[in-house]
């Protein structure tokens, strides 16, 4: 593992100018040079497979988002069909970034907008919090079904539909190893990583976002060092700057393990389902 970090790799689009980067507080602290270079594109389907799907967006009083690819591809898609999104829909988001991204569509203040902390067991309460809704789930494609599968388990009413589509990008072993430290987002990133580096090691130090991500990191191999979101560090901004003080100040940092959390995941959904059933016995009465 690298002693000093001094560049940095984040697999996603730089931030528009306009938008303050969590991470350039990073920068000024510590004087650490952020690159940015996505490791995956996403495509939004063409306005002939979205109507392929035969969804009636007008039939769905809800949408849940997880990505800003989705809410692009849902209204440029709408626009093409000439459908108007009515002022009533609700928009569940899995965090509060995604949220606000919406801003770019609609007037904020005037819709019912909900987020979640980023974690998929927040996304799921939010959705329970509004059962009544007849949801629409947004996705891309590839996804895994950890979602649709705890949504079905809780008899949630909602239907599919796919909006987006993610291919790898390239990225050379050299510019891999050119950094100290990588960023990486979704599974998608850490493939494109191993595409490039093959058995090499040592690895710049590696820190990933979410579960998912998180679990193909170590299936691959990787030694994991930075790792959100978590209660210390909600976001991966704030994980970094954790990891740089702790260096800073020669503490030792431990490696983040993947802990299957099959057994919790059952726990929280009959923790959720023992919810919607007091909601319903409370608004039979």
């Amino acid at each position: 593992m690298a002693t000093t970090i001094k560049k940095i790799l984040i697999a996603q689009k730089a931030p528009a100018a306009n938008i303050k980067s969590p991470f350039g507080e990073i920068v000024k602290k510590y004087g650490v040079q952020i690159d940015y270079h996505p490791l995956q594109q996403t495509v939004a389907v063409t306005p002939k497979e979205f109507r392929s799907q035969h969804i009636d967006i007008l039939s769905y009083s809800a949408v849940i988002f997880t990505s800003k690819s989705t809410i692009d591809s849902f209204f440029m898609n709408c626009e093409a069909a000439h459908i108007t999104v009515p002022n009533t829909m609700k928009y569940i988001c899995s965090t509060e970034l995604i949220a606000l991204y919406l801003q770019k569509y609609i007037v904020y203040r005037k819709r019912k907008i909900f987020f979640a902390n980023g974690t998929l067991q927040g996304l799921v309460e939010e959705v329970v919090h509004h059962k009544e809704e007849k949801f629409l789930l947004t996705l891309s494609e590839p996804h895994t079904p950890d979602l649709s599968e705890m949504l079905d388990h809780l008899n949630v009413n909602y239907d599919s539909i796919t909006l987006a589509k993610t291919e790898t990008m390239e990225i050379s072993q050299e510019e891999v190893l050119s950094y100290d430290m990588l960023l990486l987002y979704t599974p998608w990133d850490i493939r494109a990583v191993k595409k490039a580096v093959g058995d090499i090691n040592p690895l710049p130090v590696i820190g990933t976002f979410g579960e998912k991500t998180l679990k193909e990191a170590h299936s691959t191999g990787f030694s994991v060092m930075v790792n959100a979101p978590s209660v210390q560090a909600p976001s991966m901004a704030k994980a970094v700057e954790i990891f740089l003080s702790s260096l800073k100040t020669g503490k030792q940092v431990k490696s983040v393990e993947y802990v299957d959390r099959s057994e919790d995941k059952a726990e929280f959904l009959r923790q959720q389902q023992n919810a919607m059933n007091r909601k319903n016995h409370s608004s039979s009465k």
